[in-house]
Parts: C-alpha cells; sequence; structure tokens
C-alpha cells in the first residue's frame, strides 16, 4: 500500500531538489528533440534551483510540492501573468512546469499537482490558464486533456539552414 501524498506549498529546503527535477525536465525535452530544447549542463541543477528559489517569495507565483512520508516526489510550477502580446492572450495563470519522479509516475500524484495548481490559480483569480507540453509527450496531454485543457496553438520549429 502506498504512503499518502500532500500537496504542499514549496519550501527553501525543496528548492535543491526541485533544482534537480527541473533539470531532469529539461534533459527529457532535449531528449525528445534536442535542435529545440536545451540541453542541461553541469550549473543547470544549481542555476534551476536558484531560480525557483528567487520565486518563493513572488506573491504571483504558485510553486507546489508533491510529499510522499518526508520525501518531495513532484512539484508544479505556475505564475499569474499579465497580458502577452506575443501569445495574443489577456491575463492568465500560466502552468510552466509539473513533474514527477520517474519512480513515482502513474500514481495520480501529476494529477494531484495539476489540480492544486489550477486550484491556487483559480483562487488568486486567475479565470483563463494555459500551459505547454512538449509534442511527444502524450502521457502528459492525456492528463491535462481529462483535467479539461484543449489544444489551442501548435508550435512549429524550423532547424537551422545548411
Amino acid at each position: 500500500m502506498q504512503s499518502p501524498i500532500t500537496i504542499r506549498a514549496a519550501r527553501d529546503e525543496d528548492v535543491p531538489l526541485l533544482g534537480r527535477y527541473g533539470t531532469l525536465l529539461m534533459a527529457l525535452h532535449h531528449h525528445w528533440d534536442p535542435n529545440r530544447f536545451i540541453a542541461t549542463g553541469t550549473d543547470t541543477e544549481a542555476s534551476y534551483a536558484r531560480w525557483l528559489r528567487s520565486q518563493l517569495e513572488n506573491p504571483d507565483v504558485v510553486l507546489l510540492a508533491a510529499e510522499q512520508q518526508t520525501a518531495i516526489v513532484g512539484y508544479a510550477y505556475a505564475s499569474l501573468e499579465g497580458y502577452d502580446y506575443m501569445a495574443l492572450r489577456g491575463p492568465a495563470g500560466v502552468i510552466h512546469d509539473l513533474f514527477v519522479a520517474p519512480e513515482k509516475r502513474s500514481q495520480g500524484i501529476g494529477r494531484m499537482l495539476l489540480h492544486a495548481a489550477i486550484a491556487e490559480l483559480k483562487a488568486r483569480g486567475a479565470d483563463l490558464i494555459v500551459l505547454s507540453t512538449a509534442h511527444r509527450n502524450e502521457a502528459a496531454q492525456r492528463l491535462f486533456a481529462t483535467a479539461g485543457f484543449r489544444p489551442t496553438m501548435v508550435e512549429m520549429t524550423l532547424d537551422g539552414q545548411e
């Protein structure tokens, strides 16, 4: 029997592990399409952690940790954003990261993080919530669709010319 999962606001002591998880998320995207997504480097984990730490006190940021017993097994990072004319959208909640440790996937943790992030963005006034997902991330696309998200944009990439 699995231990219960608690979704809570991330804390400063969680940030080093969240930086590692962010690095794994970056590496997965790079694996799927190395021409589109940046590669990780020796300082990526620390840089990602520094970025997330800088966001902890931002009132427009939602940074959640999924905790099982005393272990952090996933996280979500989202923010409230204003008008974005390049994205042709008004104010919205934007879910940037949703990550579950590989050995903990398929247990509903991603769904719990997603629903908690949505609820928190709505509680903070978001009427519209958007996210992006890698084209090859079919499992995430299914999760987002079951939560009510619908496709609205397709990003296309033209690789460098010879």
